[in-house]
């Protein structure tokens, strides 16, 4: 999906993805000392509140005009638009904004292979010494063992092909590397999601954004 898809898409429903943080995001950010924060492909923003809510000062980016105007807003909402930032930029093309940041967040980024490891490439640029990168995603599994999520497998991934595409980057270390169920609620009753997972952390003295 484009941009102006996106758009139409947010412009359609009133939340898309709930107010709260994705559960993997809060599992595993949740014990980090607050920090600057990055959250990729931001949408609507939750990611990033919910660390906001933390005392991060979090940055969001996203293609979507309409995403990040009701990013804004819900951050109003929650007391926390003097600890977040949203900006309008292209998270695979880039550039994204300055870091250096502690915690960057990729959750649901759906797009092609070549695609996925130019933005994740371009975040790692962004990583600060001792930072954790945090990936999530459907994962390539999802499409005939789970529920939900795209149903185009050149956009779904797994937790090795994160791992892959950034293998060779200097001063990272993987922390994480698993598949994980989430249960959500369907018209069916509940049924079970699988997530793709990698957790990275950048070495102390590893290379500075």
């Amino acid at each position: 999906m484009d941009a102006a898809e996106w758009d139409a898409r947010y412009a359609q429903h009133d939340l898309v993805w709930g107010a709260g943080p994705n559960r993997s995001v809060a599992a595993e950010l949740a014990e980090l000392a607050p920090g600057r924060a990055l959250d990729v492909a931001c949408g609507e923003g939750r990611n990033a509140i919910w660390l906001a809510s933390r005392g991060w000062p979090a940055v969001g980016v996203d293609f979507s005009t309409t995403g990040l105007q009701r990013a804004r807003r819900l951050a109003t909402e929650a007391g926390v638009a003097d600890r977040t930032e949203f900006v309008h930029g292209d998270v695979v093309s880039g550039p994204l904004p300055d870091g250096p940041f502690d915690a960057i967040v990729v959750a649901y980024l759906q797009v092609s292979a070549d695609q996925r490891r130019k933005a994740l490439q371009l975040a790692v640029e962004e990583l600060a010494p001792g930072g954790t990168l945090l990936v999530v995603a459907h994962d390539s599994t999802n499409l005939a063992e789970g529920y939900g999520g795209p149903q185009d497998p050149a956009v779904l991934y797994t937790p090795s092909d994160v791992v892959a595409d950034l293998r060779g980057l200097p001063g990272l270390g993987v922390e994480k590397n698993e598949r994980v169920l989430r249960q959500v609620q369907s018209p069916e009753g509940e049924r079970t999601a699988i997530d793709a997972l990698v957790r990275v952390h950048r070495a102390p003295d590893g290379p500075a954004a």
